[in-house]
């Protein structure tokens, strides 16, 4: 079969765990050049390695996504050593669950730095080098949150839903450089952070709210991103794909 990926250049950020880490992972498996962004990049490092032994090109970048001069410099080594730039995920977050009386200055600045700014500073130093090669897939990590209310997640929910609108903007205004720009919408995924934070209780009382009756896989949301980065998905831009097993739509 062939790879679906094969000559293009991928930026991932986020990419040393969780969601970022499976997309970095099948996008070189699928033939990518990929460019995996972390805060620190001896986290990216390890993964790098692993696509490496895999017979796959990767290169480790270490970014706070929140710096927009940090952002733009690694945009620019990943098209100087990959040779362009032709999709971007951009998968970190940065998250705290507290009530509303108890959010800081000190949270809202780190989580929508890393969660809203971090995709702004992307999307706008990303936009000249995909134009440069004809056009790109940008593919932005929201959420089910951005759709329903949680307690304890004002600003996950909030900052989650601005991923929504950025993206429909972007994709307006990107369009006629032949960029597409969508979001993946993700119910709980069994991360290594979400099985660490929840207990066995918790963990049955969300899958029992999913109609599909389990939690997301990290593979279900890199298969989404795959279609949304290929060919597959020429004519789709500005859309929120929701990967949640069925929960948006269930009346509980």
């Amino acid at each position: 079969m062939p790879q679906r990926l094969s000559g293009r250049v991928a930026l991932v950020t986020g990419a040393s765990r969780g969601l970022g880490r499976a997309i970095a992972e099948l996008f070189a498996a699928e033939g990518a050049a990929v460019a995996v962004l972390d805060l620190k990049e001896h986290w990216a490092q390890a993964i790098v390695d692993g696509i490496a032994a895999n017979g796959g090109r990767a290169i480790a970048i270490g970014c706070d996504v929140s710096d927009r001069a940090g952002v733009q410099a690694a945009v620019a080594r990943t098209a100087e050593e990959l040779g362009g730039l032709d999709i971007t995920v951009s998968s970190a977050m940065w998250n705290r669950y507290e009530p509303i009386a108890d959010i800081t200055p000190e949270t809202l600045a780190r989580m929508s730095g890393v969660g809203f700014d971090g995709i702004v500073w992307m999307t706008q130093a990303a936009a000249p080098f995909m134009a440069q090669r004809g056009g790109g897939s940008m593919i932005n990590i929201a959420s089910v949150s951005a759709l329903k209310g949680m307690v304890n997640a004002l600003l996950y929910c909030g900052i989650k839903a601005g991923v929504g609108g950025l993206t429909r903007a972007a994709s307006v205004e990107l369009g006629a450089q032949g960029i597409r720009v969508n979001a993946i919408s993700p119910a709980t995924v069994a991360t290594e952070g979400v099985l660490s934070m929840l207990d066995e209780e918790a963990l049955a009382q969300r899958k029992a709210r999913i109609p599909l009756g389990r939690l997301g896989e990290t593979d279900d949301i890199a298969q989404t991103a795959l279609w949304l980065a290929s060919a597959q998905s020429a004519f789709v831009s500005g859309q929120m794909i929701t990967v949640d097993g069925g929960l948006a739509n269930a009346i509980l």
